[in-house]
């Protein structure tokens, strides 16, 4: 019951709070970020500078991150609750609101849609630039709609849906080890010469964690498009079609669903560090994508969210 009612107050105060800036220097992905840039700084420097040893390097580091996270939270919350279990739960609803990213999530988008619709297109690449990794300078307002659609898509698993997934499992401790995994991936799990050996272990693992929380945010989507007044048959559609045109095995599951759901192609080709990749395109080409369907977008995370919520509390109930 404590996880549960942890859980619950947790996503509570990220629907209200979001992320406020104040607590920004203290908030657990801030820190694994800067726990990631030491271990990768003192590993290369032990390990052999070669492909095996930066394959070593990643892989320990891949093990320390997630296992130590997971460590230290849990032994926390055990001497807090020796002492009293009150800043004990204090503590892990802290930490699961920290784990979730709903509102900052409809925020940071919703910013892209407003910098589009009033201020204009360099102001809407600046938004977008805060919440996509690719190259953004050059892109026309449909590609900055575009990619706000996909992050919120993207990051409704990542975001929302894995770390709700693990929380609901084995409460704060778990769900800030995933995000360890995550943040991980988002820092040094990219093919280009300095990670691609290096961050391979930390890559591989990520998308170990997210198999199963990705299928289920889909199918939350797919859910969320009905409730939303999307076309969720759609969403069903070109999810089972184009669920497996991306390198990773997780990306494509929600942004197939984006797509099917709006009407709406997505991904394709894009700059990242200057450099093109050419992605397969996913959905159909119905119609140009515009600044509304941001909002459209974040109507089905925050419906899809909800019912992750009922569902992790129904699943909690149930093993009880």
């Amino acid at each position: 019951m404590r996880i549960l009612l942890a859980a619950l107050c947790g996503f509570a105060l990220d629907l209200l709070l979001g992320d406020p800036a104040a607590l920004t220097p203290m908030h657990p992905v801030v820190l694994m970020g800067k726990a990631i840039r030491r271990l990768e700084s003192g590993l290369r420097a032990v390990f052999p500078k070669s492909e095996k040893g930066s394959l070593a390097a990643g892989a320990v580091m891949a093990v320390l991150l997630p296992v130590g996270t997971w460590g230290l939270c849990t032994l926390a919350l055990w001497l807090l609750g020796r002492l009293s279990p009150v800043p004990a739960f204090a503590l892990e609803v802290i930490w699961c609101w920290q784990a979730l990213a709903i509102k900052d999530l409809r925020d940071e988008a919703m910013n892209v849609r407003r910098a589009l619709t009033e201020a204009g297109l360099p102001e809407a690449r600046t938004a977008v630039a805060r919440i996509v990794g690719r190259d953004t300078a050059a892109l026309d307002a449909a590609g900055v709609a575009r990619a706000a659609v996909e992050t919120v898509a993207e990051n409704f698993s990542d975001g929302v849906i894995a770390p709700l997934f693990y929380m609901m499992i084995g409460g704060a401790p778990l769900a800030l080890a995933y995000k360890a995994v995550n943040t991980m991936d988002s820092m040094v799990g990219y093919k280009n010469e300095r990670y691609l050996y290096f961050g391979r272990a930390a890559a591989k693992l990520d998308d170990a964690a997210n198999f199963i929380p990705a299928r289920l945010a889909a199918l939350l989507l797919i859910a969320a498009a009905g409730l939303t007044g999307e076309n969720a048959k759609d969403a069903l559609r070109i999810w089972r079609r184009d669920r497996r045109r991306h390198a990773s095995p997780n990306a494509a599951q929600c942004e197939a669903t984006m797509a099917g759901a709006l009407g709406l192609r997505l991904v394709g080709p894009a700059y990242y560090f200057g450099k093109l990749y050419d992605k397969p395109y996913i959905g159909d080409d119905n119609r140009p994508i515009v600044a509304d369907d941001i909002r459209r977008a974040c109507r089905m995370e925050y419906a899809g969210s909800f019912l992750a919520l009922i569902l992790g509390c129904a699943i909690r109930f149930a093993m009880r």
